[in-house]
């Protein structure tokens, strides 16, 4: 898992850098480098921390 995605903790508010469609994301959990979202236009999504670099939202 990168050093950003490994910041990452529940309720935090995320983007996938290569699904904008999938709209604003909450952060359920990061277990082990998997990390479950909730996308508004997705629902909810597993992503391998090692492979995908989730995109922080600190001002919506």
């Amino acid at each position: 898992m990168n050093d950003l995605n490994s910041l990452l903790e529940p309720g935090m508010m995320v983007r996938h850098p290569h699904q904008p469609d999938w709209g604003l994301g909450q952060v359920q959990s990061n277990i082990g480098g998997r990390i479950t979202v909730n996308f508004e236009h997705q629902g909810k999504v597993v992503i391998d921390g090692k492979r995908i670099e989730l995109l922080p939202v600190f001002d919506q």
